[in-house]
């Protein structure tokens, strides 16, 4: 089984800023070129800029090429509406609920969803209601290796910038759902805008690089305006039964060139 991770496209319709939608396109075309194509795609949130209609439109537009299940989770830029109704399948699975909190029943991986969203705020929280779904879809099935995605990740980063703007509320009570279901493989995440990984709970929180732009790292002893701009990204996760999820990070050029992976 083959996931791709594309996370933090801020897709926009406002002529000032749409320039930078060339990466969106580029990654959609990546992943359009690869030759073993991904069983599915994850959104894991900013998948807009400001999340109006006529942007999920234009991100419909985008990802039509690609003929593979297309599964988001909201991000702080995003509105849950307009998503539920361009996205209409998950539209299905969360109707008649607040939050976008889902379970795909693949196979070999199961694929949960679960919505982080504060409105009008930067960090994250899991809600009650999303923590004890949560329990119950892991509690319905243990036997299945999980993969759970949400936009904002739970863990520290010794980061300023990016421990500011985390998950908080609700990241306690995650840690002890955790605990008790040993077949979660990996968390995955977005937001940070920059590829980061850290041991959380009894599993790995893996937080992708972002489509729109990579954000300089922090380092103490170097200003960051000296640091060599990077190659924003997604990921691709590869299930290998004999050793599990294998991830690669795959960069997006900035300028034309070679896409094939």
């Amino acid at each position: 089984m083959l996931i791709a991770q594309l996370s933090d496209l801020h897709v926009c319709s406002d002529p000032t800023l749409s320039a930078k939608n060339i990466f969106a396109e580029r990654a959609i075309e990546a992943i359009w070129r690869l030759k073993s194509r991904p069983d599915v795609v994850i959104l894991t949130g900013d998948v807009t800029e400001f999340g109006t209609a006529e942007e999920y439109k234009l991100v419909g537009r985008m990802l039509s090429r690609l003929d593979m299940p297309i599964y988001p989770i909201p991000g702080n830029h995003d509105d849950r509406d307009r998503m539920r109704a361009e996205f209409r399948q998950i539209g299905q699975l969360t109707a008649g609920y607040k939050l976008l909190n889902y379970v795909i029943e693949t196979r070999p991986v199961r694929l949960i969803g679960l919505d982080s969203v504060i409105p009008g705020r930067a960090e994250g929280a899991l809600a009650q209601e999303a923590l004890d779904f949560l329990d119950d879809a892991l509690a319905k099935e243990r036997r299945v290796p999980t993969l759970i995605f949400l936009h904002h990740p739970p863990i520290m980063t010794g980061l300023e910038s990016k421990d500011g703007i985390r998950l908080f509320k609700g990241a306690d009570r995650l840690v002890n759902i955790l605990a008790g279901h040993p077949q979660i493989e990996r968390i995955v995440s977005g937001h940070f805008h920059r590829s980061i990984q850290a041991r959380f709970g009894n599993t790995i929180c893996q937080v992708s690089p972002p489509v729109r732009y990579m954000t300089p790292a922090e380092r103490g002893d170097v200003d960051e305006h000296e640091i060599d701009e990077e190659l924003p990204g997604f990921l691709l996760h590869r299930w290998i039964e004999t050793v599990g999820l294998v991830t690669q990070i795959c960069p997006i050029p900035l300028t034309g060139g070679n896409l094939s992976i």
